[in-house]
């Protein structure tokens, strides 16, 4: 039996590597050995995972509990925790395995995950460290995810839908002076990933992460433009209120 079920998935994040075909709790505590190995693989940081339930018969399957932790230097609170992640994968795609076609997932959705950057006293952080290591440690045909020229013999897979649906995200900019804000992010959707050929499966985990960890970066920096913007405006304001007290008390006394 050759490298024939595959497996796939993570998620956001970040499994990887073809699996021989296994059933029950064997292929579920296998798939979880590879997110926790794949994932610190491409983070650099410990990656742990509560479970994992696939039904491959039904096309479907969940992950549990999937916690990415923060790098040194940073707070004890995970980066990234990954509550629920939920698989739909199509199962006539599994047919074209041995002629080399890609596996096909129609979605992949993390539902309510929670993100933490954390910015330091020179203005990096924490999600940057991590992006860092995997713009490392990914290859570079598959962080363009437009031209594929990997010669893995891991199955390839493509993502048709990636869906973060109601990020609970916390900006903690304690050490710049100000705050932890908090917010939850619309649903974050992006699509096609691995292309029209797909990703090998063990390269497929990393693309996603960093797709993820980047998107809520973007909105991070987002949101710490306008603390700041509102943060100069307040201060602003305080000089104008104090300037006219001082006016005011001229001229009482003038």
């Amino acid at each position: 039996m050759k490298k024939l079920i595959i497996f796939l998935i993570i998620v956001a994040a970040i499994v990887g590597g073809a699996f021989w075909f296994l059933t029950g709790d064997k292929l579920n505590a296998l798939i979880a050995e590879q997110i926790e190995v794949q994932g610190n693989k491409f983070t650099e940081q410990r990656v742990t995972v509560e479970k994992v339930d696939m039904q491959l018969l039904r096309g479907a399957g969940t992950i549990n509990g999937l916690i990415l932790n923060n790098p040194n230097g940073y707070t004890t609170t995970p980066a990234f925790a990954l509550n629920e992640i939920t698989l739909d994968i199509n199962l006539e795609s599994l047919a074209g395995v041995r002629e080399g076609k890609a596996i096909l997932i129609d979605a992949i959705v993390i539902d309510k995950p929670e993100a933490l950057v954390e910015f330091n006293e020179t203005g990096g952080s924490n999600i940057q460290v991590i992006l860092d290591a995997i713009n490392k440690n990914v290859p570079q045909s598959s962080a363009s995810n437009e031209t594929n020229t990997s010669q893995s013999d891991s199955p390839k897979i493509r993502v048709k839908k990636f869906v973060l649906a109601g990020v609970a995200l916390r900006v903690d900019l304690t050490k710049l002076g100000n705050t932890t804000h908090k917010k939850t992010l619309p649903d974050i959707n992006l699509a096609n990933i691995g292309g029209e050929e797909g990703l090998p499966a063990n390269e497929l985990g990393g693309v996603m992460i960093k797709k993820a960890l980047s998107a809520i970066w973007k909105e991070a920096k987002d949101s710490q433009k306008e603390i700041i913007k509102d943060q100069a405006k307040d201060k602003a304001k305080e000089k104008l209120e104090e300037k006219a007290g001082e006016l005011f008390d001229k001229w009482k006394k003038g």
